[in-house]
């Protein structure tokens, strides 16, 4: 009987020690990425086991995301940790607990790494980390499985859905950016989503690292044209955000306590305990200080009362919650005249019917380009208004981004980030600086002008018509990334809506299709015979109210549309561009009178558009005759003179570096 006790007391003491071990032995990184080695320094080794021990010993965080610094430069260890928001508080401990006693037995040389399990991601680097957008590295997952149903269908589901969450999730606090939701994608199907930033984030770097990671991965991995594919399920983690959808919901109803750590909790009990003594000399030094903020007040109502009766009558255009939703962009004049000094001539970027575009530089140090609308412009006050609401909400990389505006002292001012070389018609109707443009960067050129198109279309909050597509209206940045700009005269539609008539018939002659032309009809389809002419443009070389062939003047639509039938496009390409790339010209030229074609019903949506251009082996449908046409005579059509040179923008675009991808079950 002794015997029997004693080995159960020995298996008992056995199972003490494999149990912890048995687990540690279980958790696995599903994704680990380590660094360049580094000669292990035994101070930033120090450093780095501080980070990581205080990391999976901390058990005061409850919401889930951590970040922990150790050490001074060069041996400076920064690290963070973020749970997914969908589990709870003691499965995320768990996690990070876990992945931060792993991490460097995985990566034990390295001077960062990056590990992702199920649960939470883990990374540590020797550089600056908090409040900076880091999306690389990624990992990303796709399950297998392919979708049978309309996948265009299903891609825009996605966008859609995905464009929601990222705003939702970006307008989080500094503990929690997170958002999950659904979309119905047929009677009998939903489609669930989940996107997370790093709460650290400003709400542009979340919005931003999603729509990097979105752009990297998505339309490469989990949507492919050919063969035409879209993958069941995928996800992407990076250190700043990750993002999942699936067709079936995923996540969970558990949501941390978004309580933010207080340093200070108890500073009031220290006052409470003071003598009256102490409370007399605070009050004899609080007065006056209080008199004297008083006084500030007065002063600071009094200077906003004159600034307020300098602004201008037009400012009352604005209502209440329009202005509190703008009060965070606008500028005073006063810092634009210093940034332009004063509107010199030697600033001046272009000129257009209405405006003026000045360079200018603000204090502290970051270039603008400001747009100075006239006074007496027709349509210069709706314009203005247009615009600033439309861009406040748009955030895109190939759309112009607005810094703000300025609406006082009889001004109206918009505000840009500067870019280096101006707008695509500078480039594209130079003959010099046309020779320089190969047909690589064109096509990049189309193809982000499509995908600025199609985020307006049907993936921003609402579906906007921009209705002034064309060459001086797409800015260029030091890498030629395209950017729509001048959205003065844009139409904002509901959800739900296509089409509508407009009051007044604006925009640019030789670029509105002729249901709008004629009868004021607005709609998708307006912009996309637009991006046609655009197309036919940046092919030919040439503009369409200056189109010629030789000495004689043609239509630049008849002329694409009568070569194409004769089987001589290539007529129409500029003799600037090698015939090496003669099936993607061709292509494009085929896409381009698609667009243009003379019934709107006819022309492809942008969505369609975009698949067209990734994929070289998507049939396409034979175009029909395009607008402005007449048998044995064309109609041409002239556009004025003075263009509306317009804004100015710039934005970094993001290299993929370290990247991986994994497909669960290989097809």
């Amino acid at each position: 009987m002794k015997l029997t006790k004693l080995f159960f007391l020995v298996f008992l003491v056995q199972l003490f020690y494999v149990i912890p071990k048995t687990s540690a032995q279980l958790f696995e990184f599903l994704y680990n990425l380590c660094g360049e080695n580094h000669s292990t320094p035994n101070a930033y080794l120090t450093n780095l086991k501080t980070t990581l021990n205080s990391m999976s010993s901390n058990t005061q965080i409850t919401y889930g995301y951590y970040n922990f610094t150790a050490g001074q430069q060069p041996n400076k260890v920064e690290a963070m940790a973020l749970c997914r928001a969908d589990i709870s508080v003691d499965d995320c401990r768990d996690c990070v607990s876990s992945s931060a006693s792993s991490l460097l037995s995985v990566c034990p040389n390295s001077m960062k790494a990056f590990g992702y399990s199920d649960n939470c991601v883990i990374y540590y680097t020797n550089i600056s980390l908090f409040h900076v957008l880091t999306d690389r590295p990624f990992w990303a997952l796709r399950f297998d499985g392919r979708i049978t149903a309309d996948i265009p269908k299903f891609n825009s589901s996605l966008t859609t859905l995905m464009t929601s969450l990222q705003n939702k999730a970006s307008l989080g606090n500094s503990v929690l950016k997170f958002a999950t939701g659904n979309t119905k994608v047929t009677a009998n199907q939903s489609l669930y989503g989940l996107v997370q930033c790093s709460p650290d984030l400003n709400r542009l770097d979340c919005v931003k690292c999603v729509q990097n990671l979105t752009l990297s991965v998505f339309t490469q991995y989990f949507i492919t044209t050919s063969p035409l594919y879209m993958a069941k399920g995928g996800r992407v983690v990076s250190a700043s955000c990750n993002l999942r959808y699936e067709l079936y919901p995923f996540y969970k109803n558990v949501t941390y306590i978004a309580t933010p750590p207080a340093s200070n909790r108890n500073a009031t009990t220290s006052i409470q305990g003071a003598s009256s003594s102490k409370s007399h000399k605070i009050i004899a030094i609080v007065v006056p200080i209080v008199g004297s903020l008083v006084l500030i007040l007065i002063i600071a109502s009094f200077c906003i009362f004159v600034r307020r009766k300098k602004q201008i009558k037009f400012s009352g255009n604005f209502d209440k919650e329009e202005m509190d939703t703008l009060q965070s962009l606008q500028f005073s004049t006063g810092a634009i005249k210093v940034a332009t000094e004063n509107f010199a001539v030697e600033n001046v970027l272009g000129k257009g019917g209405s405006a003026t575009v000045y360079k200018g530089k603000l204090t502290d140090g970051q270039e603008i380009a400001v747009k100075r609308i006239e006074r007496h412009a027709v349509l210069g006050e709706e314009q203005f208004k247009n615009e600033i609401l439309t861009l406040a909400k748009l955030h895109h990389g190939n759309l112009v981004r607005l810094l703000g505006f300025c609406l006082e002292e009889d001004e109206m001012l918009l505000i840009y980030e500067f870019v280096v070389n101006k707008s695509l018609d500078a480039f594209l109707f130079d003959p010099e600086h046309r020779a320089s443009m190969h047909w690589d960067t064109r096509l990049d050129i189309i193809n982000g002008v499509a995908r600025g198109l199609l985020y307006l279309h049907e993936d921003s909050q609402q579906r906007i018509i921009h209705r002034d597509l064309k060459a001086a209206n797409v800015l260029l940045d030091a890498d030629f990334i395209p950017k729509i700009a001048d959205f003065g005269l844009a139409k904002l539609f509901k959800a739900d809506q296509s089409q509508a008539v407009a009051s007044k018939v604006v925009g640019t002659h030789g670029y509105m299709p002729p249901e709008y032309l004629i009868q004021g009809q607005v709609s998708l389809k307006s912009d996309v015979f637009s991006f046609g002419v655009l197309v036919l443009e940046i092919v030919s070389g040439q503009k369409i109210s200056s189109f010629q062939i030789g000495e004689k003047q043609e239509s630049l639509l008849a002329y694409a549309w009568e070569n194409w039938q004769e089987g001589k496009a290539w007529n129409l390409v500029d003799p600037a561009l090698s015939p090496a790339f003669s099936a993607e010209i061709l292509r494009c030229i085929h896409i381009g009178l698609l667009c243009v074609q003379n019934n709107m019903a006819d022309r492809p949506t942008m969505s369609s558009v975009s698949l067209m251009l990734s994929s070289n082996t998507m049939t396409l449908e034979a175009p029909l005759q395009p607008a402005f046409f007449k048998q044995n005579r064309p109609m041409l059509l002239s556009e004025p003179s003075q263009d509306n040179s317009s804004d100015q923008s710039n934005s970094r675009s993001l290299s993929v570096n370290e990247a991986s991808v994994t497909e669960l079950y290989p097809r």
